[in-house]
Formats: C-alpha cells, sequence, structure tokens
C-alpha cells in the first residue's frame, strides 16, 4: 500500500506538469490560428520600405507581411487578373485605372510616397557628370552600356527614360549599347558589369550594395512617380490591409521612405 501511494503522488507532478504543457501548446497554437500572412502586391521600388517596415507590423498586429514585387504594369495585370492581395501599391495612374474598372476599393487610396530617377556606376568606378541635362546627355552618349528598365514590362522608369532619351534625341545614338531588364534591380546588371550606367527610381538603385549612386537626374528632366496604396476588392483581410495603410502614413514610414531614397508625396 505504501509503494502504491508513494506511486501515485510522486505521479501527480507528472500529471500537472503534463497538463500545463498540454494547456500552453493549445495557448500557443491559438494565438497563431489568429496570426495569418498579409499579402502584398507592390512596385518595384517601394519593397525595400514594406521590407523596412515588415518587423514593426509584425509587432503591432501580431501578422507577418508577404511581399511580392512586379514592375508596375505587372502589379496591374495580376490585380486585373483577380490576384488576391490585401494591400496593393502602385504609381497613382496604374491605380486610377484599377479603381475605374472596379479592381480596388476606391475610397482607400492613399498617396504614400513618391520617388526620383536616379543614376549609378559601378562601386570604384570614376563618377561620371550628370549635374546639368547636357552633361547628362554627353555622359550617356560617352558611356559604353546604358541599363534601365524595358519599357514593354511596364515600368514606370523605363517608359519614362525612353521617353527622354528621344526627347534629348540620343535615342538612336545609344540603342545599340542599351541592356533592357526586364524587371528588378537595374543596379545588378551595373554590379555584375553587363552594363556602366544604370538608371532607375532611387529607391531601387539604394537597394544594390555593389553600384554607387552618382545622383538624380538634373531637375529640368527629373520624373516623380508618385506612388499610392489601395485595398484591391479581392482582399481576403480588408481589416489588415488598412492596418497596414495606417503604418505607412506613420512617422516609422517616414523615417523608412527618406532612408530609402524616396520621399514624402
Amino acid at each position: 500500500m505504501l509503494t502504491l501511494y508513494r506511486r501515485a503522488t510522486s505521479a501527480a507532478p507528472d500529471a500537472r506538469a503534463a497538463a500545463l504543457i498540454v494547456g500552453a501548446l493549445l495557448l500557443f497554437s491559438a494565438s497563431h490560428a489568429l496570426a495569418a500572412d498579409v499579402a502584398v502586391l507592390t512596385a518595384g521600388s517601394f519593397k525595400p520600405v514594406l521590407l523596412d517596415l515588415a518587423p514593426a507590423f509584425d509587432a503591432k498586429t501580431h501578422d507577418t507581411l508577404t511581399i511580392s514585387n512586379d514592375t508596375a504594369g505587372g502589379v496591374t495585370a495580376r490585380i486585373v487578373r483577380g490576384e488576391e492581395a490585401d494591400l496593393v501599391i502602385l504609381p497613382v495612374a496604374s491605380l486610377d485605372a484599377l479603381t475605374a474598372q472596379g479592381k480596388v476599393v476606391a475610397d482607400t487610396v492613399v498617396p504614400v510616397a513618391k520617388s526620383g530617377i536616379g543614376v549609378v556606376v559601378k562601386k570604384g568606378a570614376p563618377l561620371p557628370d550628370i549635374s546639368t541635362v547636357e552633361a547628362f546627355k554627353r555622359t550617356l552618349l560617352d558611356a559604353p552600356s546604358i541599363a534601365y528598365i524595358d519599357p514593354a514590362a511596364g515600368g514606370s522608369s523605363g517608359i519614362y527614360i525612353a521617353k527622354l532619351l528621344v526627347q534629348l534625341g540620343i535615342a538612336d545614338a545609344v540603342r545599340s549599347k542599351t541592356v533592357l531588364v526586364p524587371g528588378g534591380l537595374v543596379g545588378s546588371r551595373i554590379d555584375n558589369g553587363e552594363a556602366a550606367i544604370g538608371l532607375q527610381q532611387m529607391s531601387e538603385l539604394r537597394s544594390v550594395s555593389g553600384v554607387t549612386l552618382v545622383g538624380p537626374l538634373p531637375a529640368e528632366i527629373q520624373n516623380y512617380t508618385i506612388y499610392a496604396a489601395a485595398i484591391p476588392k479581392a482582399s481576403a483581410r480588408p481589416a489588415a490591409g488598412r492596418a497596414l495603410l495606417s503604418l505607412l502614413r506613420s512617422e516609422a514610414a517616414t523615417s523608412a521612405l527618406t532612408g530609402r531614397g524616396l520621399e514624402l508625396p
């Protein structure tokens, strides 16, 4: 009897411990069941800002940002096809078109940033003169190769640069030495030696460590893209999208924007 009693009393703490462990596991599972991925579709130039803000969003909401980027044309096409996202970030003109098609919730469209186009060279290379329009034009004519986003891919910077080269009267002269990038980071083509000079949105150029930012285009030919965010009609979690919208208008977002070469709209 004594042995049996001792076994029973010694087993009781084990049972209580097991119950506590099971309870903790249930609480852990419940808390994680409430958390979810928040899907964001964004033009590439805004992705670095979202990556910077992701930890703050997670800490505040216990949700995780799932960020997918593409050219502006690519993101627009994906929303038109009905791809599910809880927030979309695009140039204002692209969001206006999606609003007209009923693909985003009209009263959620909010400007969040603006970005100018800049110039980079490989780290360690001499910095070319882009201080004036004529100096910039001469730099492009003298460069052995130039890279920018392929306008056919729908990137806003590529579309503008192609028009700018025509406006400057040098489109034909630089065509044979142009590297058209279908999407992503133009700076990576400078880093790997595929081209000598790269032109793209400043925030995207800053995302490549192997290049040096020469500076923005001269003011007379600079082109600013204003980006806005909105909640798509196909969103599964519109409340989470609104929470992210709120974060994008906070002081934390302002710091992330300026740190990545973007400006307030």
